[in-house]
This record gives structure tokens, C-alpha cells and sequence, in this order.
């Protein structure tokens, strides 16, 4: 009797040990302080031990930053009320348009929570093309003349050692139960 209720605490053990996100990225996401929403200083120092979501956007972006941005709300929104603690980070493509004002009222377009969002700008177009595709794998381009910026469109999921852990679409067909899950493991293996 009691080797059966050992095989299967240790059985149990192990389920609960064995989850992993599959194909994860650990992409190193280089040092960086910024300036956020509040025109307060903000950097990889103050997500350190956090498990946060990132993506890039611009406020004046014609096509795909509406819906990720109110994505990525709906998202924080649903991390909260499933109780995890996580920070929510985008990375503005257009710096020199993108003002703290300017970051701070888009923002409240889509929520009026900003207390784990921070939205960061205050670096040149040069910086954020080479931190984007340094940490995350990503393009940043502005073209000359033109007031739209290319960039993706995925969330990137960082775990607290600062490394990008996974990516997901942040435009269409949002897993957001899949990142909900995968947040929940990150935060599970600290």
C-alpha cells in the first residue's frame, strides 16, 4: 500500500516537474534603460526577477498596433485576474515621434491601468533597429519620407534571468491562453 502511495506522490512529482515550454528561444535581451510613459527612467534593471511580455508599436501606426496594443491589454487584463504578476513592456518603433505624452495618451485608449505597463521611447530609430534585432530577433525600419515604421508583430515572453523565452503572434489569433499557461511555468521553474 504505501509503495503505491510513494510511486504515485513521485509520479506527480514528476508530471508537475516536466512542464516546459517547447522550442524556447533563450535569446539574451541586451542591457537597456529607457524612458517610459512617465518620463521616469526605466530599464532590464527594474525587470530583473520578473517575468514580463514585450512587443514593439508606434502610436502613429495606421495597420497593426491598434489591435496589438488593445491584444496586449486584454492580455494584462486576464493575467490579473488569474493573479500572476507580470510586467508589460512595448518598445516604441518611432522615438522621435513618440513622446512620453504622446505613449502615455495612447495608451489610455486602451486601458486605464498602467501601473505594470510601461510603454518606452526616449533612444534614436538607430538604437531601437539594433536593440530590437539583437534582443528580439525582429526588424525596425524607417523608411525615409514616410511617417509608418516597419516592425513585427510578436509578443515576446522574457523570463526573469532577462532571456526571451517564446514568441507568439500579437496581431491575429492570440494564444493568449497558451501564454497565460506559459507565464504560469516560467513563473512555476524561479
Amino acid at each position: 500500500m504505501w509503495k503505491r502511495i510513494v510511486l504515485f506522490l513521485v509520479v506527480l512529482l514528476l508530471a508537475a516537474c516536466g512542464k516546459t515550454i517547447p522550442d524556447a528561444k533563450n535569446w539574451p535581451v541586451e542591457d537597456f534603460t529607457f524612458v517610459d510613459q512617465t518620463g521616469k527612467p526605466f530599464g532590464l534593471r527594474d525587470l530583473k526577477g520578473k517575468v514580463w511580455v514585450a512587443d514593439f508599436i508606434f502610436t502613429n501606426c495606421e495597420t497593426v498596433c491598434p489591435p496589438m496594443t488593445a491584444h496586449m491589454a486584454k492580455l494584462k487584463q486576464m493575467a490579473k485576474k488569474e493573479g500572476l504578476d507580470v510586467e508589460f513592456v512595448s518598445f516604441s518603433v518611432d522615438p522621435e515621434v513618440d513622446t512620453p505624452e504622446k505613449l502615455a495618451a495612447y495608451a489610455k485608449q486602451f486601458t486605464d491601468d498602467l501601473s505594470n505597463w510601461h510603454l518606452l521611447t526616449g533612444y534614436s530609430q538607430a538604437e531601437i533597429a539594433d536593440f530590437a534585432q539583437k534582443s528580439f530577433k525582429t526588424i525596425v525600419q524607417k523608411p525615409a519620407n514616410d511617417d509608418q515604421v516597419i516592425h513585427g508583430t510578436s509578443f515576446y515572453l522574457v523570463g526573469p534571468d532577462g532571456k526571451v523565452v517564446q514568441t507568439y503572434s500579437g496581431v491575429q489569433d492570440v494564444p493568449y491562453e497558451t501564454i497565460l499557461e506559459h507565464i504560469k511555468i516560467v513563473q512555476s521553474s524561479q
